[in-house]
């Protein structure tokens, strides 16, 4: 798989997660275009990434014969041409997602002819993500290449695995009773997150948190705050259930989240009040259905909050007084649900193309193409 700037790479690599958790036996090479600053990311397992070599027929050779991919995924406007002719020779399957704003690139020498027609037609598969892409697309005179609308390519995170019976039993002791949830929250944090409890509680006296820190080193700090704060505190951990006392029910790490997402109508995603962590992945959460909160140090997501900011999903806060507001004005039923459903949408967008390119990437695999000569103009 090709990425063409740093956000590509992060949505490329979770959908190489979740192909590999489908088919562990399947391995994924990522690359980017230089421009592209990947030295932070983490590769999930099986997953290996490297920046994309110069396009020349030496360097296209030595990929190719190097790596043999089955299938190969590209995204971007610029092509390069002899890596994928030569891909193609040697019987890869080449699939790419198009977008409707950026003209294509073919680096060539000025003297030559224009070749972005032979080198989209090299392709076996195009998504298109909406109308206008489709329609550029077909005035290339692309016959022989499948030419498929398929919507955006947006990060797609499969929901949290969680306890069936033990969310019917906690959904029936809350029987409505109001309540929120701080995920991941760092130590460093915390304090801000009790005091935003502390007074939003004033407004909504019934009001339930679940408080879940990021690490088990971080609860242990977190613990420590709570029992020097005035709030009554159940322990999850040691078995307690909340009873209508209960105004904290604490953690000791995330294990569990997929049932809080499920149960907390609106969630503060920790790691984004004080600098140094960049922020959770936001469309986790969303993938729940819950209303997001986060505070201004999310560097890491800062395209997915963007995102979901703009849809009505997602409110910034800046601090506990800030929280506390967002909170008092959230636990309203029908606030929450307008939040948690633009969230969905904004997650369910990017997954008939992923779903698309998954169902592709294995029947290709499971199929290998005989290895075949570039069609007629040569894009190299």
């Amino acid at each position: 798989m090709h990425a063409h700037n740093r956000g590509t790479v992060r949505t490329l690599s979770g959908i190489a997660a979740r192909l590999r958790m489908h088919r562990p036996d399947i391995s994924v090479l990522l690359t980017w275009s230089a421009s592209a600053r990947t030295g932070d990311l983490a590769w999930p397992d099986g997953v290996l990434g490297q920046p994309l070599p110069p396009d020349t027929v030496a360097e296209a050779q030595a990929f190719a014969a190097h790596w043999r991919p089955a299938v190969g995924v590209w995204t971007g406007e610029r092509l390069p041409p002899a890596l994928l002719c030569k891909l193609r020779e040697t019987g890869t399957r080449l699939a790419c997602i198009a977008t409707a704003s950026d003209a294509w690139q073919v680096p060539a020498p000025i003297w030559m002819p224009d070749c972005t027609a032979a080198t989209l037609a090299l392709f076996d598969r195009i998504y298109a993500q909406d109308d206008a892409a489709h329609r550029r697309l077909r005035r290339h005179g692309l016959a022989d290449v499948d030419l498929r609308q398929a919507g955006a390519l947006t990060d797609t995170a499969p929901p949290l695995s969680y306890r069936r019976e033990l969310h019917e039993e906690m959904a029936q002791i809350l029987a409505g009773r109001p309540s929120w949830l701080a995920a991941r929250v760092r130590a460093s944090e915390a304090g801000d997150v009790l005091r935003a409890h502390q007074r939003a509680t004033r407004l909504t006296h019934r009001l339930l948190l679940f408080l879940v820190p990021a690490t088990r080193e971080d609860g242990k700090a977190v613990a420590a705050l709570v029992r020097q704060s005035d709030l009554r505190v159940g322990s999850w951990d040691d078995g307690d259930m909340p009873d209508e006392n209960t105004q904290v029910l604490l953690t000791e790490d995330a294990s569990e989240l997929g049932l809080w997402y499920r149960l907390a109508p609106v969630s503060f995603l920790g790691g984004s009040l004080r600098p140094g962590s960049g922020g959770e992945d936001p469309l986790e959460a969303a993938a729940h259905g819950t209303a997001l909160l986060y505070g201004p140090n999310v560097g890491r997501h800062l395209a997915s909050y963007s995102r979901l900011a703009e849809a009505g999903a997602a409110r910034i806060v800046r601090d506990s007084d800030t929280l506390a507001t967002a909170v008092s004005h959230l636990v309203a039923p029908d606030r929450a649900a307008a939040m948690a459903h633009a969230g969905w949408d904004v997650v369910s967008q990017g997954a008939a193309l992923t779903d698309a390119l998954l169902t592709a990437i294995c029947g290709w695999i499971d199929t290998p193409a005989e290895t075949h000569a570039a069609p007629d103009g040569d894009a190299a």
